[in-house]
């Protein structure tokens, strides 16, 4: 990819030397005859290397100037690499230079071929920078290879689905209830995809309206009052990588447009900031919501729902895939002795019959909780069935305000029976019946359409 200088200096001549010498290099070259001048060209234009003339008219031997430049760069996410040079040579402008953020320094007149090696050392040194500024901003390195559990017919049709669209740039919408592992799933089609960039993921539900744009377009140094540093977005993160945004259905409607313009153009500028930056990561979506109601009642925009949802995929609940429930289990097991530093816990047969047996309304997190408190209150080593169900036992006296409420009935019965009764008490708001249920607000919208109760009766 081209790289663009830009060539701070007060002498017209001086710059159209550099100009002739390193355009025939192939740099896109840019010029300005001040620091003030250079600071407007960085946050109008993409720049990766400054040539930077340390002594103006109004200074002619300080170097105060060039100073003042180098230390208005800490306000840039990304600051491009820096080379001083100067007529004069003073080593303790040198020092004081390179201290405040300059690569390297030449003097002049320079030699065309020391000039040149210094601007590729540089653009290599502030590349290598820029990377492990990225990998410290909050992104971990991928994750270890993701192998799916796909014992079950419905997680083997998953798993099919995601490797057909894998390496394709397609955007993903995942669907289903909460808790079903939506996140692996969209990590692992990122680890089966060609991206070359990081997985970030952002739950937009955690997002402060606030702060929505600075998270995912990054701010400038001093742009909001907390604003101490520079801040990279999570789009510019995931640039050549995928961008996982979960429960998407909560992104605050005043902030819609905004993500719409930068899934369609791929434009963005970051909060302080009025230079365009470029991104245009693979995006992976999920919710659990009901996205028809939510656009039906105008709380989430159809055209940033047609964005996101290029290919849709409905993630089955563990109550569809019962088959994949002890090797899940195992799973989990491996994972919380090595997270609670125990070792050697096994599951007997009679154990793992019983975890599958259950129900998980909480899906795959239910289990893992499941699995997590076994691994803290088990004192042996091998745990049997009767530690199951004296931990699920204690669980159920934990909640006797649900034991003995309804008389025995069908479970289609005692389903309507309880949506009936969350909606009264909450004067048929279907959201907080949802909460009060500990469902989901797509899981009571589908229960309320599978009955033909309507919410607005206990209004």
């Amino acid at each position: 990819m081209q790289k663009t200088l830009l060539i701070i200096d007060d002498k017209a001549d001086v710059r159209l030397s550099a100009r002739f010498l390193l355009a025939n290099y192939g740099y896109d070259i840019l010029e300005a005859d001040s620091p003030l001048s250079g600071l407007t060209q960085l946050h109008e234009n993409h720049v990766d290397l400054v040539l930077l003339d340390m002594n103006f008219a109004f200074d002619t031997t300080s170097g105060e100037e060039g100073l003042f430049f180098l230390r208005k760069l800490t306000d840039l996410p990304m600051k491009p690499a820096v080379v001083a040079m100067t007529a004069w040579a003073n080593t303790e402008l040198v020092v004081k230079a390179l201290h405040n953020g300059a690569n390297d320094f030449i003097e002049k007149p320079w030699d065309n071929a020391r000039l040149v090696q210094v601007i590729e050392n540089a653009l290599k040194l502030c590349g290598l920078d820029q990377e492990n500024t990225v990998l410290k901003q909050n992104i971990a390195d991928k994750s270890p290879c993701i192998d799916l559990i796909c014992h079950s017919p419905a997680m083997q049709h998953l798993k099919q689905q995601l490797d057909q669209v894998a390496t394709s740039k397609a955007n993903i919408l995942f669907t289903g209830e909460n808790g079903t592992g939506k996140s692996t799933l969209a990590n692992y089609v990122h680890q089966s995809s060609n991206m070359t960039g990081e997985f970030v993921e952002v739950n937009m539900a955690a997002v402060p309206e606030s702060l929505f744009e600075s998270e995912m377009f990054g701010h400038t140094k001093g742009a909001f009052t907390g604003a101490d540093k520079a801040r990279i977005g999570r789009f510019e993160l995931a640039k050549n990588g995928t961008l996982f945004l979960d429960e998407i259905a909560e992104t605050p409607l005043t902030q819609q447009a905004k993500l719409l313009r930068v899934l369609e153009s791929g434009h963005f500028e970051r909060v302080g900031s009025s230079q365009t930056q470029s991104a245009k990561p693979r995006m992976i979506s999920a919710t659990n919501a009901d996205m028809t109601s939510l656009i039906e009642q105008k709380y989430f925009r159809q055209d940033l729902f047609y964005r996101v949802n290029t290919i849709t995929i409905e993630v089955p609940s563990l109550a569809q895939r019962h088959a994949d429930i002890p090797a899940l289990a195992e799973q989990f097991l491996q994972r919380h002795q090595l997270a609670h530093h125990k070792k050697g816990l096994s599951f007997s047969a009679c154990a793992l019959a019983e975890l599958q047996g259950l129900e998980y309304p909480g899906n795959l997190r239910e289990l893992s909780h499941i699995i997590e408190r076994l691994v803290l209150m088990t004192a042996n080593c091998h745990i049997t069935r009767d530690e199951v169900l004296n931990l699920l036992g204690n669980s159920v006296q934990q909640a006797p305000q649900y034991q003995g409420v309804l008389p025995l009935m069908t479970l289609a019965q005692a389903e309507q029976t309880l949506l009936k009764q969350a909606l009264e008490n909450t004067s048929g708001q279907t959201v907080e019946a949802a909460e009060l249920l500990g469902i989901s607000k797509s899981a009571i919208y589908r229960r309320l359409e599978k009955y033909d109760i309507c919410a607005k009766d206990f209004g």
